[in-house]
């Protein structure tokens, strides 16, 4: 028997007959109905997922919070936040939190991504969506819960004119996290030295964004030199264009004052004969 997660659910492989050198063996059939496959919805945090939320943190997190952040991101105060919940759950159990996502919205110029941005003239008093917190209890993962979240703060972010990205950090020995932010295609734009104090240990951060709403990276040392070549090539692009044309000028202008001097030539050499025609008749 082979067990597989795969979305929400588990998909079961099994045969009640093994063949196993040449032996029958009856095996025990699976009773299907037995297992329960959860429904996970997506929803706002509310202040009845106060308790499940401090706790989940604490088992999850390193860095420890206040309980003000914790109210701030249920009663929706200057936070954003989505729960992934499992309900439906057998023997009457209540709604189960499994996930979240808090956020917040930051002004472009406060943040630590600032130069980060290559602004537009157009745009006025850009914004950012910060990542605080994103979690997972353990036994729900690889269900493809944190992508659901992170794509629900992607879709915030673009409903917002003013927002040109979404940024965080992940710790540095974090890996699966690393791994999980570069397939969902955020960028890791910086290293950050020290960026954690933990337990009496420094601890770096890596700092990844997500542009949106027509945000981009400002130019690197290489494209700022790509787009100078490519300017300087359009100079002299135009440059040689204007020559070969001022030149083809030239030319035409030679070879109108050539056919001018020729007719010119033949008219009084015709002239000239009719004279001396007239001379001879005389």
């Amino acid at each position: 028997m082979r067990h597989r997660w795969d979305n929400h659910c588990i998909c079961i492989f099994f045969s009640n007959i093994s063949v196993f050198k040449g032996l029958v063996v009856l095996l025990p059939m699976l009773d299907t109905r037995s297992i329960h496959f959860p429904t996970i919805i997506y929803r706002p945090m509310g202040p009845s997922d106060l308790e499940p939320l401090v706790k989940i943190h604490a088992a999850l997190f390193p860095v420890r919070y206040e309980r003000e952040f914790f109210l701030n991101v249920v009663n929706g105060r200057g936070i954003t936040s989505w729960a992934a919940v499992a309900v439906g759950q057998p023997d009457g159990q209540s709604d189960e939190l499994i996930g979240f996502v808090t956020t917040r919205i930051v002004a472009a110029k406060d943040s630590e991504i600032d130069n980060l941005l290559r602004y537009d003239i157009s745009w006025k008093d850009p914004t950012l969506v910060y990542i605080l917190t994103l979690g997972v209890v353990e036994h729900y993962r690889n269900l493809g819960i944190a992508s659901s979240l992170i794509r629900e703060v992607i879709k915030y972010a673009s409903s917002i004119t003013s927002c040109k990205a979404v940024y965080l950090h992940v710790i540095a020995y974090n890996n699966p996290a690393i791994h999980f932010y570069k397939k969902m295609l955020f960028k890791l734009v910086r290293r950050l030295q020290k960026f954690y104090y933990i337990d009496g240990q420094h601890y770096d951060s890596f700092l990844f964004v997500y542009y949106v709403n027509g945000g981009r990276s400002p130019c690197s040392p290489l494209q700022i030199v790509a787009e100078v070549a490519k300017y300087f090539r359009g100079v002299l692009k135009s440059l040689s264009s204007k020559i070969w044309k001022n030149a083809e000028k030239k030319i035409s202008r030679r070879s109108k004052c050539k056919e001018t001097s020729t007719l010119l030539v033949r008219n009084n050499t015709r002239i000239l004969s009719s004279d001396s025609a007239l001379c001879e008749a005389v």
